[in-house]
């Protein structure tokens, strides 16, 4: 086992050791998620660091699990293909380009939502808008709910970043062979990526599954895509 972990790039083992320590220290510490976690830019609460920093923070053990995994499986191979500089910026970079998206995404309901509430409202919701949330509540009204989550409700996870790695493997290796556990079938990497991408983007447009940040998962891997194809561009050979 010892052996299995030493042979993992540096990188990708020093980012899965990160985010263990960081998700132990906000579970014995859970303030840390009020610092750490991403607020959208028009909350009270936001802070510039945190576009980095939410990037180590999870919610939940399934959810380090599965980022963690991925991590590990995906980031082994494409390190290697990268080495170690250019695949720390490719994976800070995806995590970067996913929070991009999620908060111009996130801005633009929310500044639809303002249009038809009245201001004096929205500000009670940006300056107490999170005790509620953080008491279990909401507010009655339906609009100044939904601008309530939108408002004070922030993201974590290194799922952007992850998702940035999906697209660079189905780019690098687009035939290789990936075995599925639901539904148990082989899939090429290629297809995956594609597919695992629509369906993303039809969650994200429909919000059929809402508490997830399905446009920071396709802004990590968009912004894996061009990066990847700007540096074929470029001439690098992967």
């Amino acid at each position: 086992m010892q052996q299995q972990f030493s042979a993992i790039p540096e990188i990708t083992k020093n980012l899965i050791i990160i985010n263990g320590l960081v998700f132990l220290s906000a579970m014995a510490f859970p303030i840390l998620d009020h610092y750490f976690a991403l607020f959208p830019i028009m909350s009270s609460h936001f802070q510039p660091y945190q576009i980095v920093t939410h990037m180590f923070m999870h919610g939940s053990v399934t959810h380090i699990f599965f980022n963690m995994f991925t991590l590990f499986m995906f980031g082994t191979e494409i390190e290697r293909a990268f080495g170690a500089k250019k695949f720390l910026f490719f994976y800070l970079s995806t995590g970067l380009g996913a929070a991009f998206l999620h908060s111009v995404i996130h801005y633009f309901e929310a500044s639809q939502l303002m249009q038809g509430i009245e201001p004096e409202m929205v500000n009670t919701i940006v300056r107490e808008g999170r005790g509620i949330i953080l008491q279990g509540m909401n507010y009655s009204s339906e609009p100044a709910a939904t601008l309530n989550r939108l408002i004070n409700i922030p993201v974590v996870g290194a799922s952007g970043a992850v998702f940035g790695l999906l697209a660079a493997f189905g780019m690098l290796y687009p035939n290789r062979v990936i075995y599925l556990i639901i539904p148990p079938i082989p899939l090429k990497a290629k297809y995956f990526v594609i597919i695992f991408g629509l369906f993303e983007l039809y969650l994200g447009i429909s919000n059929a599954q809402t508490g997830i940040a399905h446009f920071a998962h396709l802004g990590g891997a968009l912004f894996g895509f061009l990066i990847v194809l700007y540096w074929r561009r470029q001439g690098e050979r992967f």
